[in-house]
């Protein structure tokens, strides 16, 4: 088993575009495997949940096409799947074997499912039932109430109300909702218990109506399906971001600092998850809400307020809260989420043991978990994950209390984000922005603090040189602002030992010719071409941290930076430096022109209208006129100190 080792975070700060969403994701998929029509599905969610599903459909004989950038098309089989004899092996995806189930117990073949031994722990009875009451043919290969499952032709009849349990979990009532109108006939659902996870529900009804089919309720207790309803593609899907997953970045902005803010689910957004938000806000934090985003900021007195809150809406959400309340001021209730146990693993189990782990007082019960946090949390304590996804994104939280965390096998976060520690990493990583004037000494100083810390570094002053060199090797037009900052966005760039890469490519003296200099003037002037180095910029903010040098490191890229520096020198000292440089590589120099050139460049990097270069209010001066490199260093790592980094 792999682990993953968590610095000590003080900060979060910054913006995640959000993966889609698993729930819209696989019910997307399934319902256009059984509309008519050909749907392009896009922004889809690439994990390993989705993978399930989409294998368990080609081999059914739904045709599934992969487009490119997590685009997909699904040409529709009209209700009837054309394989009528399959295995199919479903992992741990909960979103896959349910509804799947039911659809295949209504499609006239023989099905076997089954899944990894945590699926064969996990209830799928109260579905089977449902399915049993209108003579679909579903047995049981090994425990009764649990896969793996075998399913058989059979008619089907709906004769009158099919009655179910809706305390367990939301997707059974999702199952039979999305295949009952593959039936053709009029079908009425009527619920025994109370329903929980409702706001997944609202997903599912919105999907259907979406392919044409509604569902008329009374209330949460009955759902009607007319007679006749078909499914009918609609063309083009877009998935919404995962609400879900937004709830570790809101809850890092909560508790360290922010502002961070979510792109892809907001006041618009069609999932329940997003009300987690509110939760937040009932803790004191800061929450701005747009129609397709959601900022959180720490509470003005800096903690988190005890909370005492019925979280049956949000089961999945919830988890976040568990563990932030290790950053409220007393102690914090999470009740009615006895669905908890029996998800990927027992979440109250697990929650309760990981949380004394970290020094937390905990009470569990059936269906509640009660948080009383510690003064301070134990340092270097390892996460077991269970595997399960939510459990390691959850507790990468924890790191923001200033202690390293480990988290055993990260790599269960595939089932739903498999990018989630680089994304966690892109607002909380440690960050020492090194800014400074032309031939300061920044760039060595930068390259050597970040040896001596063990971080990334990024000498952000070559990428413009680095997406000139790309375009002129690749033919695409220095003018052409849409393929340069194409070009820019995955510029595939490293910085090691001294050296400059580009795909793997030591480019250190090739992006000094006067070809590259005079086309990375053109396409810095591209405003698309900023905008797509900006980001790519904040996407090298890695663990264990980033030490990155320029013009605007501090006050544009990173103005939440752990540690600012602005590292200058007299145009003289720098003028004398830059020509012992040159004369040491055996290239001609004058000293007079060099200082001329220096003292210009100064002025215009003073004067520029974007970013102009200045010394933030935040940063820390270091003028190395009288020092040398191991002098500047040495100050630079003084400051570094004194964050506690």
């Amino acid at each position: 088993m792999t682990s993953l080792t968590l610095p000590p975070l003080r900060v979060a700060s910054g913006n995640v575009r959000l993966p889609g969403s698993k729930s819209i994701s696989n019910r997307m998929l399934l319902l256009a495997a059984l509309a008519e029509g050909t749907t392009e599905i896009r922004d889809l969610l690439d994990s390993d949940d989705t993978r399930v599903m989409l294998a368990a459909l080609r081999k059914v004989g739904v045709g599934v096409t992969a487009l490119g950038g997590n685009a997909w098309r699904v040409d529709g089989c009209g209700g009837a799947f054309p394989v009528k004899d399959a295995d199919l092996f479903m992992g741990n995806a909960g979103t896959a074997i349910r509804p799947l189930t039911a659809a295949l117990a209504l499609s006239g073949g023989h099905y076997r499912l089954s899944g990894v031994p945590r699926m064969h722990e996990r209830p799928i009875g109260d579905l089977v039932d449902g399915l049993l009451q209108i003579g679909a043919d579903v047995r049981y290969t090994g425990n009764p109430g649990f896969p793996p499952l075998a399913i058989h032709p059979a008619t089907v009849k709906l004769a009158g109300p099919i009655r179910l349990r809706g305390d367990v979990s939301s997707q059974f009532l999702t199952a039979l909702l999305m295949a009952l109108p593959l039936t053709g006939q009029a079908a009425v659902i009527e619920m025994t218990t109370e329903l929980i996870s409702r706001p997944y529900i609202e997903i599912t009804l919105n999907l259907m109506a979406r392919f044409g089919v509604t569902v008329e309720r009374e209330g949460w207790q009955r759902f009607t399906l007319a007679a006749g309803q078909r499914y009918r593609s609609p063309g083009v899907l877009h998935v919404e971001g995962d609400a879900s997953a937004a709830s570790y970045f809101l809850a890092a902005g909560a508790i360290g600092g922010g502002p961070v803010r979510v792109e892809g689910v907001g006041r618009d957004s069609i999932q329940g998850d997003v009300r987690f938000a509110e939760a937040l806000a009932a803790m004191g934090a800061s929450v701005e809400w747009g129609a397709q985003h959601i900022e959180a900021r720490a509470p003005e007195s800096g903690r988190l307020k005890a909370f005492d809150l019925d979280l049956n809406h949000i089961p999945d959400a919830a988890m976040t809260l568990a563990v932030a309340a290790l950053f409220a001021d007393g102690r914090c209730f999470l009740r009615n989420i006895a669905s908890w146990r029996v998800k990927e693993t027992d979440r109250i189990a697990a929650m309760a043991t990981e949380l004394r782990k970290l020094g937390a007082t905990v009470e569990e019960g059936a269906d509640y978990i009660a948080v009383s946090p510690a003064s301070t949390l134990v340092p270097d304590t390892a996460i077991d994950t269970y595997d399960d996804h939510r459990m390691a994104m959850c507790f990468s939280l924890a790191a923001l209390g200033g202690v390293p965390v480990t988290i055993n096998d990260p790599h269960c976060v595939n089932k739903t984000f498999p990018d989630y520690f680089d994304a966690f990493a892109e607002i909380t990583a440690p960050v020492i922005a090194i800014d400074g004037p032309s031939a300061s000494g920044k760039g060595t100083v930068a390259e050597r603090v970040a040896a001596a810390l063990g971080y990334h570094y990024l000498d952000s002053g070559s990428l413009y040189r680095l997406t000139a060199l790309a375009a002129l090797r690749t033919g695409v037009a220095l003018d052409g602002e849409a393929g340069v900052a194409a070009l820019a966005a995955g510029l595939p760039a490293s910085f090691e030992g001294g050296r400059i890469l580009l795909a793997g490519d030591d480019v250190t003296d090739a992006i000094r010719t006067e070809e590259v200099s005079a086309g990375a003037s053109k396409v810095a002037a591209l405003p698309a071409v900023r905008a797509a180095l900006l980001a790519r910029q904040r996407a090298y903010r890695r663990f264990p941290g980033l030490v990155a040098d320029g013009r605007d490191m501090g006050s544009v890229v990173f103005p939440a930076a752990t540690a600012k520096v602005f590292l200058t020198a007299s145009a003289a000292a720098r003028a004398e430096r830059r020509y012992k440089q040159l004369i040491g590589k055996g290239m001609p120099a004058n000293m007079h022109a060099l200082l001329q050139d220096l003292q210009e460049r100064d002025a215009r990097d003073a004067q520029r209208s974007v970013a102009p270069l200045r010394q933030c209010d935040d940063a820390d001066l270091v003028d190395t006129t009288e020092m040398n490199i191991e002098a500047a260093v040495a100050a630079v790592m003084t400051i570094v100190a004194r964050q506690r980094l």
